[in-house]
């Protein structure tokens, strides 16, 4: 049935972007801001001094959750806590994860206010390969033989930079088995970005608070003994951790997940920027040694999966294409006395594009 006058859209005027366009277009913006945010906030961390990292970690759980009960306030979007608080398996599920990421955040601030940026960085450089590792030793997914190349590649890396630390570089495997679990439990929930961090925070919020009237008691926290401007930054942590996800939330409704997938490795490229031209520490021969072969897997990694994804779309398009065509409806038969009742027409399977090309 054609549309009717009144419900026919006007067309695009000659040179005007088409919306779908436009929407891909506020998507990658909202990408790059996301991940730029998340790789610059090692800028922020030192500016909260003299609090220390579990003052600062505190504040950050605290003010997350009044952020983003405010987004959720404006958003209306509320229906989703009742299903949760019903489900105790999700609900365990959340709380496991507010455990892991609250060890994650905790880590990185102190890494960064201890001068150990690049090595954090590392952490989220590694990231993807823990990923893969925790996917193969845990759900029993099986590896193309380039992803084994890419984590075979990434274990020398450690085992080079465990050379030239002396030591396993702990703090990087921490952040990345933590964001890694993180991301694994996260999976399993199936929340959205924002519900997901307003769950999280919800539970860590009575801890956090506990433990910063304790510091007040103790007549050791910073928060009005530093100046309001001190107090002002503490409460931007819950702004800083809360805007970069709901413009990541933004993006992931708009680009496909490889444009994602190549999206991330901008904040740990910023981190490690910072760590060395901003905050001057030490790049030895054997730290760039192991820094390369991790962007040699990164490298191996990502041209994998752009090219799978690429085969996956070739496949899609090809089974769409032998497809039969449905057969076009026949108007029903007029009559006066009764109405023809249609019969649902043939039902068209869709062939769905996996964006994220699976081991």
């Amino acid at each position: 049935m054609k549309p009717s006058s009144s419900t026919t859209s006007a067309p695009t005027a000659p040179g005007e972007p088409a919306e779908g366009a436009l929407s891909s277009r506020a998507g990658l913006l909202n990408g790059i801001a996301a991940y730029s945010m998340w790789g610059l906030v090692p800028l922020f961390w030192p500016l909260l001094m003299p609090a220390g990292a579990m003052e600062i970690l505190a504040h950050r759980m605290t003010w997350s959750l009044v952020v983003v009960g405010v987004v959720l306030l404006v958003l209306r979007r509320w229906s989703w806590a009742g299903e949760l608080i019903r489900q105790p398996r999700r609900l365990a599920l959340v709380t496991v994860a507010a455990a892991v990421i609250t060890v994650n955040w905790g880590l990185y601030i102190w890494s960064v206010n201890n001068n150990h940026v690049v090595e954090a960085s590392l952490g989220y450089f590694i990231n993807p390969l823990v990923t893969i590792a925790m996917g193969v030793l845990l759900l029993k997914e099986r590896l193309r033989p380039v992803q084994w190349a890419a984590v075979g590649t990434g274990l020398a890396a450690v085992l080079v930079l465990a050379f030239g630390y002396g030591q396993p570089p702990w703090i990087s495997l921490a952040l990345a088995f933590s964001f890694a679990t993180y991301g694994l439990v996260k999976k399993k929930v199936n929340l959205g970005g924002v519900e997901s961090l307003a769950a999280e925070t919800a539970i860590q919020f009575l801890p956090a608070l506990g433990f910063l009237l304790w510091l007040g008691a103790r007549g050791e926290s910073t928060f009005t003994a530093e100046g309001g401007g001190h107090a002002v930054l503490l409460a931007l942590t819950g702004v800083v951790t809360a805007v970069p996800l709901v413009c990541f939330g933004a993006a992931a409704i708009r680009v496909p997940l490889s444009t994602l997938g190549l999206l991330q490795y901008l904040a740990p490229v910023f981190q490690f920027a910072l760590g060395v031209l901003y905050f001057k520490e030490a790049m030895p021969p054997e730290r760039w040694a192991g820094f390369g072969l991790v962007w040699l897997a990164l490298t191996l990694l990502t041209w994998d999966a752009l090219r799978t994804a690429r085969a996956n779309r070739a496949r899609a398009a090809e089974l769409a294409a032998q497809l039969p065509k449905a057969p076009a409806p026949t108007p029903p038969a007029a009559s006066a006395s009764a109405s023809v009742e249609e019969a649902p027409g043939p039902e068209i399977v869709a062939v769905a594009e996996d964006p994220a090309p699976r081991p």
